[in-house]
């Protein structure tokens, strides 16, 4: 095990251990995963976050085929077919969040309400129809509603962020949480007031030019 690989097995310990220090998730039901080499690295199943060192981190190669001491997540293969149908997905985490896993439940999308909606790639955060934990359909229906979007809700279940970087996949996952929050919060009022697409797209765009300089100012 090279010193990188080692680092990204500590990556995605100490991310586990973030998301219950953050809230969003709660014991052992949340797992993270990053690519790697011909495959995937993907956090255990059913084993204590704090209990977890780096060779404790599975690989999986993209035929399925695992390499470690323990099992993978139940929910390794949501993570290899968003890997496999998004090559810029280079981190996937997914949690349940209160506030995602209340309006999954509900089998509610994230509509506009707030224009950071937009960081998750769209006018909305779509939910997934419900499938089993695990499965093959509930696979493929994470990875429908991850379709031009960076996260996703999954109906009675949770939901999964991802990002080019493990550390944009969490603060993604933060932030949809906090935006579902903002949207139940609204609901307790009534059915709220939405921004439009075409704003969404403006936001977008101004989004893309975070932490650059305009070519003029840079001249």
């Amino acid at each position: 095990m090279t010193a990188t690989e080692t680092e990204q097995r500590q990556a995605i310990i100490d991310a586990c251990l973030k998301m219950n220090a953050l809230g969003i998730n709660q014991g052992t039901s949340g797992n993270v995963s990053l690519r790697h080499e011909d495959g995937m690295l993907i956090s255990p199943t059913s084993t204590p976050y704090e209990q977890l060192a780096p060779e404790d981190i599975v690989f999986m190669a993209w035929d399925g085929v695992v390499d470690g001491r323990l099992q993978p997540s139940s929910e390794w293969r949501f993570h290899l077919d968003i890997f496999k149908a998004r090559p810029e997905v280079n981190a996937v985490v997914h949690a349940h969040p209160n506030y995602c896993t209340t309006i999954a439940i509900m089998g509610k999308k994230i509509p506009a309400i707030h224009y950071m909606i937009a960081v998750a790639g769209g006018s909305d955060i779509r939910c997934a129809p419900y499938a089993t934990f695990g499965t093959a359909e509930l696979s493929a229906n994470a990875v429908q509603a991850l379709q031009d979007r960076k996260a996703c809700l999954l109906e009675h279940h949770g939901m999964i962020a991802t990002g080019a970087s493990l550390d944009k996949a969490m603060w993604l996952a933060v932030e949809v949480e906090a935006l579902a929050r903002q949207y139940h919060g609204c609901l307790q009022i009534g059915e709220p007031p939405l921004l439009s697409e075409e704003e969404i797209e403006n936001v977008i765009k101004r989004m893309a030019t975070y932490g650059h300089r305009d070519k003029a100012d840079a001249a």
